[in-house]
């Protein structure tokens, strides 16, 4: 007699993970005044961010409607620009514009530093969906976008703790989808029975393989990937609010799951559980576009550039540079040979050490195809090497320290050893947080004053500064500040 194993149709009941970033967006309520001081200054920089990102036609040239010339009414409007979009293109357009350069926030996650990323990307599907639904008359504030992103960087944070996505080849973008959609299912007055359908939408949804960040295939792709994962997101909760369904084992699903399809069989493992944890420890980047791995070397080469010319030395008389540094810097971002593009060399640290080494300086312009054709960049990167520290791949991992360590030591073809220089905080880790916070305001004043005047950028820097007053302010007026009329 025949036995028939067919796959059962029950229904079981959502994952447990799922669920419990539902309960964590409808039912937690910030009581951290740390955190939402670090979301108040998290968001102006991301929005300083964005627009800096405006400077470069390769970014402008992605932005805008899918058919040229549609303006949406009560749509969203894209900080910068005079677009007016459905969110969802709106998203798509914010994202892009705040993860063009990599100067926005990070966050390092802690099993073997597999996996890190930058929670702020999910502004582009927050801000988007908030703008929106305040141009319809809703009441929305920017208190509701900060909650929004200390509680998507939290779900993102918590998610990449000890879960490598990256060890299985997954961009870490999937965790902007996922944190994305959870928080703006919220905003678009879904329940939380909705809100797990929408979280099951985002994860069985396609994943990005991280192959456009690394060579031979980095290229531009990475720095719209947010931007990709912002409009995803907003999309998927708007579905689910029409009444589409979710996948209750999207995740645990024996052969067709996530686990067993794209994590190896593994299901996911918590640190902690969701709070504020990740916005009280986010990590600005605040003096320089570059890799976060990359900040400390970077400063430490600027210290090395003032003690050359003390010397009446330059960078050519330099014979070799020795950094010291964490086990994943060497793995991600110690490239050899010719760098192709703006993407590849902001993701590599002899480019971004040699740099500031010759001109005392690194900028978003220091990557340009105009700015790497001076010969003495490549030059000086043959001649530079890393080595990993154990101390500093330690101290990385520690949740109580998460540094980000590297040492310069430098010597010159006369001989000389110049003492190394030792790193081991960048200025926008939390331990530095009094030292930064006026850099990063200063940050910010730079990346406006590009495009508008000084009276515009008065009221901007007024309206940012008194935290009550923000958090009171209306999303779409707080978005006007920064649009083209």
């Amino acid at each position: 007699m025949a036995t028939h194993f067919g796959e059962s149709t029950e229904r079981p009941d959502p994952d447990q993970v799922v669920q419990d970033i539902a309960d964590y967006v409808h039912d937690f309520k910030v009581d951290s005044g740390l955190a939402w001081e670090t979301a108040r200054l998290c968001l102006i920089d991301t929005i300083g961010c964005g627009l800096e990102g405006l400077r470069f036609p390769e970014c402008r040239n992605l932005l805008g409607p899918v058919v040229e010339g549609t303006v949406v009414p009560n749509g969203t409007k894209v900080p910068g620009t005079n677009y007016q979009l459905d969110p969802i293109r709106g998203a798509f357009n914010i994202g892009t514009i705040i993860r063009w350069l990599d100067f926005n926030d990070c966050f390092l996650a802690a099993e073997c530093m597999l996996l890190w990323g930058h929670p702020s990307d999910n502004l582009g599907a927050i801000l988007a969906v908030a703008d929106h639904l305040a141009r319809q008359g809703q009441k929305v504030t920017v208190k509701d976008v900060l909650e929004g992103m200390i509680k998507a960087h939290e779900i993102q944070g918590c998610l990449a703790l000890l879960n490598s996505f990256n060890r299985v080849g997954l961009d870490h973008v999937v965790l902007v989808k996922v944190a994305s959609t959870a928080v703006v299912s919220k905003m678009l007055g879904l329940s939380r029975a909705q809100t797990v359908d929408a979280i099951s939408q985002a994860w069985v949804d396609g994943q990005s393989l991280r192959t456009y960040r690394h060579a031979p295939n980095t290229g531009s792709r990475k720095s719209w990937a947010a931007g990709d994962a912002c409009s995803r997101a907003v999309n998927l909760a708007y579905l689910v609010k029409k009444g589409e369904k979710g996948l209750p084992s999207v995740l645990t699903a024996k052969t067709w799951g996530f686990y067993d399809v794209l994590n190896k069989g593994k299901p996911f493992e918590f640190q902690r559980p969701y709070g504020t944890y990740v916005m009280e420890n986010v990590l600005f980047k605040i003096s320089y576009p570059a890799e976060f791995h990359a900040q400390t070397a970077v400063e430490a080469a600027h210290i090395i550039h003032e003690k050359l010319l003390a010397l009446g030395k330059t960078a050519e008389d330099i014979k070799s540079v020795r950094i010291r540094t964490q086990e994943a810097a060497v793995r991600i971002i110690d490239k050899q040979g010719p760098l192709d593009n703006f993407a590849d060399r902001d993701h590599a640290i002899s480019y971004m050490v040699a740099f500031p080494l010759i001109f005392g300086h690194l900028n978003s312009e220091s990557y340009t195809d105009k700015s790497a054709a001076d010969p003495r960049i490549d030059a000086l990167r043959a001649k530079t090497y890393c080595v990993e520290d154990k101390r500093f791949s330690v101290d990385y991992h520690d949740p109580e320290k998460r540094s980000i360590g590297n040492a310069l030591l430098v010597e010159l073809n006369d001989g000389t050893v110049l003492d190394e220089v030792e790193v081991e905080y960048p200025v926008g880790h939390k331990r530095r947080r009094e030292e930064g916070t006026p850099l990063l305001l200063a940050k910010f004043k730079r990346h406006i004053g590009h495009h508008f005047d000084e009276s515009h950028q008065e009221t901007i820097l007024e309206t940012v500064s008194d935290a009550k007053s923000l958090w009171e302010l209306s999303a779409d007026k707080f978005t006007d500040l920064f649009v083209k009329p």
